[in-house]
Parts: structure tokens; C-alpha cells; sequence
């Protein structure tokens, strides 16, 4: 009785805080879905249904100090739901085998690949000797040799003759699963192409905001030339099909890569500098200003904005969410309620998990409400404390420095997690150039927007090129410095959960039991640092293996599956490049061998039991030890070998990923 009644009076003091729970939970269900091994049948989601209308009636039923128990089991079951109604809603056809033959489709999208090729997103497609119900609804082809040659435009209807194949797996068990985030992206085959592109027929009426974005996009790389207007067309229209590997590089290392993708700081630096020139612009007019709430039309006005800005810059998960964010802060101004609170950032998060549940599990949905989760609860915590930042001058050096440093702090597990490096000077880089994104480069972007039909645009985007100059020089410079990148060791897939509940426990909790959210992600760290790397990994179709030395991971070839090893490489948290692995091979004193063709297959004689003979073609005759090649990896997917004494253990990546939608067309 003791226990219940301190348990009792645990939920009765989180009373009025409860609803920023209402995301953790849900995701805590949308979690439980993804990380199923085989798919739920249809009486399971019966019965999930049942449950939840059980908790439910519970509720309704039941006295008050049972109810959260209750409403988190309904929230566990909705997040699980909500889900697995996604991933069927999206289901389309996936391509089951390697096709190369005529490709024809319009274009709905375009970008550039790891490699700097450009890539285009066709729908209605066509291909030789397929039915319809075969073809998937839609297929990415990157452009190399000669198809590098044509010119894409929105909605052309083109043809081409090239490659494609199903989307691949993991590649290497438990690493990023390809084949889920193609199948949310409603694509069911990806490939390329070397030969060139003819146009069919040319665009239609309709994808007005894709002709649009891509017209903007072209006026600004045309007024601003080279590197500073492809950065401008990537804020202001989301197209960083123009910008440089180089660069791209730079931005990463020193932390900086954020500023290209349109999310939260862009909607927001666009949303608050509309408002704030709109609010100010209404309070000049007195008429105006005595007679309505300047205030509210200035919210409304700044709402109008970001859902242009939204449209025009392509809509992606990114944007989505950040519009949402500032939707829901615009709308608390209209309430009379606080734009930034918990509450607030709950509120945006729900919507994002009900809309996409599958963002959950992408590092820009984690690293965008990490960051604001944080700072909402930094402010607030110095607000309650009331510990003033200085005189006035002092605070906005201040506020910017604790800002960068507590948002930082919040998403580097994160981005240590999904991109395995470190920037140490990131918060340097980020001080002496965020500044200039609010002050001049948003600022610039908006007024280029108005200045635009006419045709006058040409000056802001001048203006604003010295702020682009400025932050690119940041992120050379700092890039270039010894030490400033340092690279991290793959996590387990429970590590980050693990971090996330014990962080929000102590940011969400009311009292002194929120100190123990810091217990789960010490243990997190922990066991991250004693994660264990496999020792031999094997590629999906036999054309490359890794096997850890002393000197790091040594790869079977010097070339050739650059996506898988580069992914191996930082993986392990090596910084080496695929040639360098490659010297390595020569003191590999495994029990394993590599073969790369029909020659190099033929040459082989035979094998010892314990043995493992990895081939990139199914070879002609049997051995007596373990043979690998293509025919077995294709119900495999990648191999990961771990030592078990003096004996290999291997684990599959269809071991870990199970049977589930995406990989089972």
C-alpha cells in the first residue's frame, strides 16, 4: 500500500505536465512496429484495435490514478497502428530483379547523388516486357557518361535505356536499411544510366511549384555564379543539386551542413523576420495599429509566408516538420499562450508522427526536436531560476553562445550515431556564422522573393552573397583544421533510445526522480564505448569483404562498391579511404578468401572445413567448406562473422531487418 500510494502521489505532481508525453509514447509504439522481425497479420491489428478501445473504456471507467497507465498503453498501440497503416497505405509495386532495357517516365524530382551525378525521379513508368502491375509507381536513375549531357526539366517525359534493380539492403546486418527508406519514398527500383536521354514529350500543365522552384532556383544560380549561388538556391529552394562534393565535405566537417537543409533555424529566421517587419510596418500606420491586433495579423502574415516557403521548397520531411513547428508557435501568438513551450514542441511532434511515423527513425527528426526540446528547456530553466545573461548588450552574445552550445550538446549523440564523426569545432564554425544567416542572409532571401517580379531581385541576392561568402569561408577554414573531424564507432540500435528516454525523463519529469533519466544514458555511453565491431563483413552480392586488423578494417578490393565500403569504413569510426583499406589485405591472416569474377573462380582448387570462400558469381562446382556467393546472399543480404572462440558465428542482415513489407516484394 505504501508503494502504490507513492507511486499515487508521483502522477498526481505530474499533473499539467503530462501532455508533452504524448509524442514519447506514440513513438515509443511507432518504435515497436519498425523493430518487429516478421510483419503483423491482420488479426493482430484486430486485436491492437481491441486493446485500444479497451484502454479507452478503462479510462472512462477507472479512477484518476490509473488513467496515465492506461493512456500510455493506448498510445504505445495507437503509435504501432499508425505505423503499420503507413507502410501499407505506400505500397506499391517493388522491382524483384536486375532489369536493363528502355526506361521511360516523367521527371517529379531531381537531385545528385553521393557521387555528384545528377539523379531523376520518374513517375509513370514504362519498361519492356512488364506489366503494369509489375512496374513500380516510381523509379531514381542517376545520369553518368552521356546522359550527364541532358538537361532535365520538371515534368518532361523522357526515355533512356539503362539499369535497374530492387532497392539493396542493409549493408552490413543492422546497419541502414535502404530498402525501408526507399519503400517510404514510394520508390520501388533504383538504377543509372551511361546512354543518352531523349525527350518523349514535353512537360505538361500542372506541377506548377516543382516548374517554379526550379525556375527560382536557376534565377538565383544565374544572378550568383559558382559555389555562393548554389548555397542560396539550396536555402531558399531546397536544390542543392549544384553544389560541389567539395563542399559539401567542408560543411559537414565543421558543422554546418545544417544550414543547407531547410528545417527549423531557416523557418524560423523567415517566419520571425516577416513577422517582425510586418508587426513593426503595422505599428507605423496608426489607423491601423489602434484599431486591430497587429500582433495576430502579423502572426497570420508570417504563417502565409512559411506555408510559401513550404511549397516552394519542395515539401520535404525537413521543411514539413519545421513548418509544423512554427505553425503550431504562430497559432499559440493567436491564443494569447506561449509560443515556446514544452507543450508546443509536443504538439508539432505529434503531428509529424501521426502525418510521417516513419520520420521518426531518420537523424532529422531526432536532431531538430533534440535541439528544441533542449533549448526550450534551457530558457525555461533560467527563466525559473531567474539568472539574467548581463546587460543588455551582453545578452544576445550570450543567448547565441548557449544556444549553439545546448543544442549541440543535444544532437551530437545523434549525429555521432547516424553519421559516425565528430566536429570539435563545431560550435566555433556555428558561432561566427549562424549570426549572419539571421542579421543577413534570410533577411536578403525574403526581400529577393519580393523583389523578384520586379526583377529587381538581383540586389538583395548581391547583398546577400557577402553572407554566403562569408559562411562558406567559415566552413573551409575550420574544415581544414588538424583534429576537425573525429570519427565514432557505429552504435548498437538500442543505444540511442536508451540516450533519448533518459534525456527527456530528465527534461519532461516534475521533481527530483527526473535526475534519474541520467542513469539510462550513462549506461548508453558506456556500452556504446565497448561496442563490438564485427570481424569479417561480407557485401550483399560477394563483391567485397572487410576483415578487421590491427590497423583497422582491410578491404577486398581497391575500387568498386565505394558506397558499401566507404559505409564499412566510417562504421567502424575508420578515417582511411577505400585504397588505403586496401593495402591492408595483403596481412589479412583470416580463414577467408575473396573472388571477384569467373576467372578468378575458376582458379580455385579447393578448401579447408573451417574455411570461407566468398565469390561475385556463383561458382561451377561445390567445396567442402562454406561457400558464399550471390545465389545465397540473395536470401541473406549481408554477412557479419564474429569470432566464437575458434569457430566464426555469422548473422545476416535478414536476420536482423525479419520479414517485413519492404523486403519481401
Amino acid at each position: 500500500m505504501a508503494l502504490w500510494h507513492a507511486l499515487s502521489l508521483a502522477w498526481w505532481s505530474q499533473r499539467g505536465y503530462l501532455f508533452p508525453w504524448v509524442p514519447v509514447w506514440l513513438a515509443c509504439g511507432i518504435g515497436l512496429y519498425f523493430g518487429l522481425k516478421t510483419e503483423p497479420q491482420i488479426f493482430t491489428y484486430v486485436i491492437a484495435v481491441g486493446l485500444c478501445l479497451t484502454c479507452l473504456f478503462a479510462i472512462w471507467l477507472g479512477g484518476r490514478a490509473a488513467a496515465p497507465v492506461f493512456w500510455v498503453l493506448f498510445l504505445i498501440l495507437l503509435g504501432a497502428l499508425i505505423a503499420g497503416a503507413r507502410a501499407h497505405q505506400l505500397a506499391e509495386p517493388v522491382l524483384g530483379w536486375r532489369y536493363y532495357g528502355p526506361i521511360e517516365g516523367r521527371i517529379v524530382a531531381m537531385d545528385r547523388s553521393a557521387s555528384d551525378a545528377v539523379r531523376l525521379t520518374l513517375d509513370r513508368v514504362v519498361l519492356r516486357d512488364t506489366s503494369q502491375k509489375r512496374t513500380p509507381e516510381r523509379v531514381r536513375i542517376s545520369l553518368h557518361s552521356m546522359a550527364a549531357e541532358f538537361d532535365p526539366k520538371p515534368g518532361l517525359t523522357i526515355a533512356t535505356t539503362g539499369h535497374l534493380s530492387p532497392p539493396s539492403g542493409p549493408v552490413e546486418p543492422g546497419g541502414f536499411d535502404f530498402q525501408r527508406h526507399a519503400w517510404f519514398l514510394e520508390l520501388g527500383a533504383v538504377g543509372y544510366t551511361r546512354n543518352p536521354v531523349i525527350i518523349l514529350a514535353p512537360a505538361e500543365r500542372g506541377q506548377l511549384l516543382f516548374k517554379a522552384r526550379v525556375a527560382l532556383a536557376d534565377r538565383v544560380r544565374a544572378v550568383l555564379p559558382g559555389e555562393n549561388g548554389a548555397f542560396a538556391a539550396a536555402i531558399m529552394t531546397g536544390d542543392r543539386s549544384a553544389i560541389g562534393q567539395e563542399t559539401l565535405q567542408s560543411l559537414r566537417v565543421s558543422n554546418l551542413a545544417h544550414l543547407l537543409a531547410i528545417s527549423g533555424l531557416h523557418m524560423g529566421l523567415l517566419t520571425g523576420f516577416v513577422f517582425a517587419a510586418l508587426r513593426y510596418g503595422f505599428a507605423l500606420i496608426p489607423w491601423l495599429a489602434l484599431r486591430f491586433p497587429v500582433k495576430k495579423l502579423a502572426a497570420v502574415g508570417a504563417m502565409i509566408a512559411a506555408a510559401g516557403y513550404l511549397s516552394l521548397s519542395g515539401g520535404s520531411v525537413a521543411t514539413e516538420r519545421a513548418f509544423i513547428m512554427v505553425t503550431v508557435m504562430l497559432l499559440a501568438v493567436l491564443a494569447n499562450r506561449r509560443a515556446l513551450s514544452l507543450r508546443a514542441v509536443a504538439l508539432a511532434a505529434t503531428v509529424i508522427l501521426v502525418l510521417r511515423p516513419e520520420a521518426l527513425l531518420g537523424p532529422g527528426f531526432q536532431m531538430s526536436f533534440a535541439a528544441t526540446t533542449a533549448l526550450v528547456a534551457a530558457f525555461a530553466g533560467l527563466r525559473d531560476v531567474k539568472i539574467r545573461l548581463g546587460p543588455t548588450w551582453v545578452r544576445g552574445v550570450a543567448t547565441l553562445v548557449i544556444s549553439s552550445t545546448v543544442a549541440g550538446l543535444a544532437t551530437a549523440p545523434i549525429a555521432a550515431a547516424h553519421f559516425n564523426q565528430i566536429a570539435h569545432y563545431g560550435l566555433v564554425a556555428n558561432l561566427l556564422s549562424v549570426p549572419l544567416m539571421g542579421v543577413l542572409v534570410m533577411p536578403m532571401a525574403v526581400l529577393s522573393a519580393c523583389l523578384l517580379p520586379l526583377g529587381l531581385d538581383w540586389i538583395a541576392l548581391h547583398i546577400m552573397q557577402l553572407g554566403l561568402s562569408w559562411i562558406l569561408g567559415v566552413a573551409h577554414w575550420v574544415s581544414a583544421q588538424d583534429g576537425a573531424r573525429g570519427t565514432v564507432m557505429r552504435p548498437d540500435p538500442h543505444i540511442l533510445p536508451m540516450i533519448a528516454l533518459g534525456a527527456l525523463f530528465l527534461v519532461l519529469w516534475q521533481g527530483r526522480l527526473r535526475f534519474l533519466g541520467v542513469v539510462p544514458a550513462i549506461l548508453a555511453f558506456m556500452i556504446w564505448g565497448q561496442a563490438e565491431r564485427p570481424y569479417i563483413l561480407i557485401s550483399d552480392n560477394g563483391a567485397l569483404v572487410g576483415v578487421m586488423t590491427d590497423q583497422g578494417r582491410a578491404l577486398s578490393a581497391a575500387k568498386g562498391a565505394g558506397f558499401v565500403a566507404s559505409n564499412w569504413l566510417e562504421n567502424d569510426g575508420d578515417a582511411a579511404d577505400q585504397a588505403s583499406a586496401f593495402i591492408r589485405w595483403e596481412d589479412v591472416a583470416a580463414p577467408i578468401s575473396a573472388h571477384k569474377g569467373k576467372r578468378a573462380a575458376a582458379k580455385v582448387i579447393g578448401c579447408e572445413a573451417d574455411e570461407w570462400l566468398v565469390f561475385s558469381v556463383a561458382p561451377d562446382r561445390e567445396f567442402p567448406c562454406h561457400v558464399i556467393h550471390p545465389g545465397t546472399l540473395r536470401e541473406t543480404g549481408s554477412l557479419a562473422l564474429f569470432k566464437d572462440g575458434d569457430k566464426l558465428r555469422a548473422l545476416s542482415a535478414r536476420e536482423v531487418t525479419g520479414v517485413r513489407l519492404w523486403n519481401t516484394q
